[in-house]
């Protein structure tokens, strides 16, 4: 049976699964207060939640300052990657970074997670820079995308709160 994926905004009441997918995804994942601060106490940063049936399922953090959009952090429980859960939660970040008449988008990715530079690719972020011994446990060097001008996918059009059907979320 087919599943339905919503990507919506968070709220607190999703900080106890935000902490457990942050612990289950990162080698240094953010605290929980880390993550409440960025909830509610910082005025650039969006969160937004991907959500089945079972509850949340991916999360995304990122951050509207003026003409930029900064992807904080991305995360997707394990037994759902490779479905698109990722790309509809960055798709949705730069959607209303355009909204917000956002022109550009930065990112930093471990230099060996292909899957995440694969996905930003396909966005058509490019590599601008190395930050050497950027991340740590283990220490690891960061890759630098950007995305400028930011452009909406065409045929993805989903607003906040949109459902996605069939349990994927396709990568156009």
């Amino acid at each position: 049976m087919a599943s339905t994926v919503q990507i919506i905004p968070a709220t607190l009441d999703d900080l106890p699964d935000l902490v457990r997918l942050e612990e289950a995804c990162f080698s240094a994942p953010w605290t929980r207060k880390m993550l409440t601060a960025e909830l509610t106490g910082n005025q650039f940063a969006h969160f937004l939640v991907a959500r089945d049936a079972g509850g949340i399922i991916g999360y995304l953090c990122y951050w509207i300052v003026f003409e930029e959009v900064r992807l904080m952090n991305l995360a997707v429980v394990d037994s759902m990657r490779r479905r698109g859960i990722a790309a509809g939660l960055v798709d949705e970040a730069l959607r209303t970074g355009l909204a917000h008449a956002a022109t550009r988008a930065l990112l930093e990715v471990r230099a060996s997670n292909q899957a995440a530079l694969a996905l930003y690719r396909r966005f058509g972020f490019v590599e601008v820079s190395t930050r050497r011994q950027y991340y740590a446990n283990p220490i690891e060097d960061a890759v630098l995308m950007e995305l400028e001008p930011i452009v909406a996918r065409s045929g993805a059009g989903h607003d906040r709160g949109a459902t996605i059907e069939g349990g994927s979320i396709s990568a156009h």
